[in-house]
């Protein structure tokens, strides 16, 4: 199996926040930054903080395996977030991504891997061994929006092409835990700034 490395998931969004001048756009790519580390580290509480996430936000998936589904309020998003934590399908690798920044929006398209248990993937049709881990390698791109004060409204995420959809069945030594991935996620999760009134939009 290829070497993934966990602290390179987000080195297309940490590229384009080096060459972002306009603050509130600096402001949204910390802001995501700060969330997609925070879930691969396990920390999905702190994704929730009123600062970072509205009180309702809303989740779109439509995923070639999966279909479409949605969460609808942060009960709901909690619940996917805890789910993923306490199996070790929070873990996620990202390659090839290309990343761009509006005034209410952070686009990514690229190759994502996410640990997926076998028992999960056996239950949705997948011949999988129920026993094991595997990542789930799929094309997606995804589109998250913010209000004026940059708090996640939520995400649309879509696979976009199956011709490359692979099962990668991990051998136990390569299977990262949540707490792994926290500790190795921990020196690249930073606080946001305080928000201002100069970042909202004109």
């Amino acid at each position: 199996m290829k070497q993934l490395d966990i602290t390179k998931q987000n080195v297309a969004v940490e590229k384009v926040l080096e060459n972002t001048e306009n603050p509130r756009h600096r402001y949204l790519l910390q802001s995501y930054l700060r969330h997609r580390y925070l879930e691969s580290a396990g920390r999905w509480e702190e994704i929730l903080d009123p600062a970072l996430t509205i009180e309702h936000p809303y989740y779109r998936f439509s995923l070639i395996a999966q279909g479409r589904f949605a969460l609808d309020g942060r009960e709901q998003v909690a619940a996917l977030y805890g789910h993923w934590t306490a199996t070790d399908q929070c873990v996620f690798y990202v390659e090839d991504e290309t990343v761009a920044v509006g005034d209410h929006m952070v686009v990514g398209r690229g190759i994502g891997y996410q640990q997926t248990l076998g028992s999960e993937l056996a239950t949705g049709g997948v011949d999988a061994d129920e026993h094991a881990m595997y990542l789930t390698k799929s094309h997606i791109c995804m589109v998250w929006t913010y209000d004026d004060r940059c708090r996640l409204i939520g995400e649309d995420v879509w696979e976009f092409d199956d011709a490359e959809r692979a099962y990668i069945k991990l051998d136990p030594s390569d299977v990262l835990t949540a707490e792994q991935a926290g500790k190795l996620l921990e020196p690249f999760i930073k606080p946001l700034p305080p928000f201002d009134d100069s970042l909202l939009p004109a």
